[in-house]
């Protein structure tokens, strides 16, 4: 069962990728996954937002929480090398 020290940890190591490019691989239900690329804007207490620029000059701001993370609803991985963010 998940704790609170569980997302406070998810939490720290979330705002240390904070203006880092990233990956999201977020699970949409009935085998829809979808994939994007961003960059960590901002994180608050419960939820963090990441900017994704689309085409046409247009910039899309989605948000999770910290929970996703935990129930592998998304995943975040650092474009740079590739490397997922562990939790433990």
């Amino acid at each position: 069962m998940a704790t609170k020290n569980t997302l406070a940890e998810i939490r720290k190591s979330v705002e240390h990728l904070v203006g880092e490019k990233v990956r999201l691989k977020a699970n949409k239900g009935r085998k829809k996954v979808s994939i994007k690329e961003g960059i960590l804007e901002t994180t608050y207490p419960n939820i963090f937002v990441v900017r994704i620029d689309g085409g046409y000059n247009t910039i899309r701001r989605v948000s999770y929480s910290y929970s996703d993370i935990l129930t592998e609803t998304v995943e975040i991985t650092l474009c740079k090398d590739e490397k997922k963010v562990q939790v433990s």
